[in-house]
């Protein structure tokens, strides 16, 4: 038999025939005995995905009969799902750490959690690399999120006590979290949106203000204007809850989407080619102030804007035509 193309997502290739002593068993009954190492549902899969070939025919009725003297090619796929939580070395910039807890600044494009799309190159990852104690905790420690490509500052806990304390602290709502963020348009005076939010009814990546009798969460965004630029507003934004892609429904649902956000404010052209070439949304969580959950004291931290985000809003000063 010739040497098989090997797909980079393919574990290995399995050739075999089926033995006498399993004729007349179906077929998904003879590879469960033949293959015990992989689940039925597993096997299943493979089936209806063509992945197991009989006589090299693919997509076989599971039900089929095997008498003996058939031959097996089995591609066993990787699932991602198996190494999603391996360590990798990937660089993170951590601001303070002690024996319970860490907080780092997470750069733009980390994804914080493994899944769909993304079961590798996590912040999750780069933790079990930076310390592997971290795997005996769930989630690695994490107790909060950042959506992928917004920055800022995250808390991690390195103890189960530690992190049990700061769930606490969140649910309690005393962890205080701020974010920078710029929206299009001209927003006046300081506010506070006060929204349930849930997923979005017909676009299942999308969450969107939901009544509470439609399963909708309270969600709660303090806004203050920082600084009024041309086209846009530099706000600083103080979170109750910490609801998915809160900020970004709240200014939306005020008719001010942040800038660059691919989600909810990409159909909207500002019609300034600056804003408008932004490729992310410009939000950064640039101050967290906790209870220490060992030491019982307040502790706080700042962060500066991302080089990105500096540049956006000094190339929006520059227009001449901002003011404070």
């Amino acid at each position: 038999m010739e040497d098989a193309f090997v797909d980079p997502l393919v574990d290995r290739l399995q050739y075999f025939v089926i033995p006498e002593d399993c004729a007349g068993l179906r077929l998904d009954q003879a590879l469960a005995r033949l293959l015990p190492q992989y689940s039925r549902s597993r096997l299943q899969s493979w089936l209806r995905d063509g992945c197991i070939r009989l006589d090299g025919l693919a997509h076989v009725d599971a039900k089929r009969k095997v008498w003996g003297g058939e031959s097996i090619e089995v591609e066993a796929l990787h699932d991602p799902r198996e190494t999603a939580a391996l360590p990798e070395d990937i660089p993170l910039n951590i601001v303070f750490e002690d024996e319970a807890i860490l907080v780092l600044d997470k750069p733009a494009g980390l994804v914080v959690h493994p899944g769909s799309g993304n079961w590798q190159g996590t912040l999750l990852n780069a933790l079990l690399h930076h310390d592997a104690r971290l795997a005996q905790l769930p989630r690695g420690g994490i107790v909060h999120r950042l959506d992928k490509d917004t920055t800022g500052l995250m808390v991690v806990a390195k103890t189960l006590e530690a992190q049990t304390d700061l769930v606490r602290q969140l649910q309690a709502r005393s962890v205080k979290r701020h974010y920078l963020a710029l929206v299009l348009g001209t927003l006046k005076g300081n506010g506070v949106v006060d929204a349930p939010l849930g997923r979005h009814p017909t676009q299942r990546t999308r969450m969107a203000i939901v009544p509470v009798e439609r399963q909708g969460k309270e969600a709660r965004t303090h806004y203050e204007v920082r600084e009024s630029l041309l086209g846009a507003t530099l706000i600083e934004c103080r979170l109750e809850t910490g609801r998915t892609h809160q900020i970004r429904v709240h200014m939306t649902s005020l008719g001010h989407p942040l800038v660059g956000d691919p989600v909810y404010g990409r159909q909207r052209s500002s019609g300034i080619p600056l804003y408008d070439a932004f490729e992310r949304q410009a939000l950064h969580a640039w101050r967290l102030a906790l209870q220490h959950p060992m030491r019982q004291i307040e502790l706080a931290w700042e962060t500066g804007l991302p080089e990105d985000m500096a540049t956006l809003l000094e190339a929006a000063r520059a227009l001449g035509l901002g003011h404070t």
